[in-house]
């Protein structure tokens, strides 16, 4: 299934997809939870209960509940925690071979990640920044995961049970101020606190089944072949491959757990996808052509993210005018 958080008279609401039309699900049963955290929470009540109204409006009913030009939030707006991890092998090697490094020997030995500010939360739409961060303003091309359940020192084998869904997540960097903070040997943090787009949609791990495939060699959890692309202005710049993640989601969960509870609602990030940003897409061209002229997310610049059977993430980036 797939869902959407909505605002309606400023009032934040679930709703529930169904071919490209968006219901509201407290028109239809006021008895189900509020918020998409709580639906995926409670789903052993609540997934009936939505399948079933799936199969109802297949039959034509509830076209009362339909939303007319929502205003779509980020699918969970208010996450109790933003990890981000670094999980595509392609990506660390080649922005690691531009700098002039060789690769890192413990990537493979475990997954790492940073904290995210998870209240910076937005969605589909207008994003707006101040002067600095458009100073090599990046995209970065990932998936994420929402937990549904709580849990501490989760092990891989079993970590799935944990992921009440998926969404796409541009993971909006001002690189300069990154580059500065990491000097320092600490971060990404100012770089990366102040946008961090999801959505459209949440979509529960069944609507993946069919995109299953097995994990790296020597990994386990699920892997999904999933393609990835980032256009911005129109003009693809990245295409990837959700199937190539080194570190599957079960083994993130299970080092972020260890000693750690999860909780519902905690939004975890894949890192970036090979190509899944300019800072890594700029550093191959000029490695491999010294005249290589660099491109940065410029202030109107529109980004569209698609993921299969994710959908479409799309934002304008903005000069905050003060």
């Amino acid at each position: 299934m797939k869902f959407v958080t909505f605002l309606d008279n400023k009032q934040e609401k679930i709703g529930l997809v169904d071919q490209a039309t968006i219901y509201d699900l407290e028109k239809i049963n006021s008895n189900l939870p509020k918020t998409l955290t709580d639906l995926l929470t409670d789903d052993d009540f609540s997934f009936p209960i939505c399948q079933q109204i799936i199969h109802e409006i297949n039959r034509g009913l509830y076209k009362n509940a339909i939303v007319i030009e929502p205003q779509i939030l980020a699918p969970i707006p208010h996450p109790s925690s933003f990890r981000d991890a670094y999980a595509f092998r392609q990506h660390v090697e080649t922005s690691r071979l531009n700098r002039g490094l060789p690769m890192i020997e413990e990537f493979d030995q475990f997954p790492v990640f940073y904290f995210s500010n998870h209240q910076a939360i937005q969605g589909p739409g207008k994003i707006y920044a101040m002067e600095k961060h458009f100073d090599r303003m990046d995209f970065e091309l990932e998936i994420a995961i929402v937990i549904k359940k709580e849990g501490i020192n989760i092990k891989a084998e079993n970590a799935d049970e944990y992921i009440g869904g998926f969404m796409i997540l541009n993971d909006l960097s001002a690189r300069a101020l990154q580059m500065e903070e990491m000097k320092l040997n600490l971060g990404p943090a100012k770089g990366k606190d102040f946008a961090s787009m999801f959505g459209p949609y949440l979509v529960t791990p069944h609507e993946l089944e069919n995109y299953k495939v097995e994990p790296k060699a020597g990994h386990i959890g699920n892997c999904y072949d999933l393609e990835m692309t980032c256009a911005v202005n129109g003009k693809e710049v990245s295409k990837g491959n959700f199937k190539d993640i080194h570190w599957t989601f079960a083994e993130i969960i299970e080092r972020i757990s260890y000693g750690v509870k999860l909780f519902p609602g905690d939004i975890i990030g894949s890192g970036t996808v090979g190509t899944g940003c300019f800072l890594e897409l700029n550093g191959t061209g000029k490695r491999k052509d010294s005249s290589y002229k660099e491109q940065w997310l410029q202030p109107e610049d529109i980004v569209e993210m698609s993921v299969t059977g994710l959908g479409k993430l799309i934002n304008s980036v903005h000069l905050y005018q003060h």
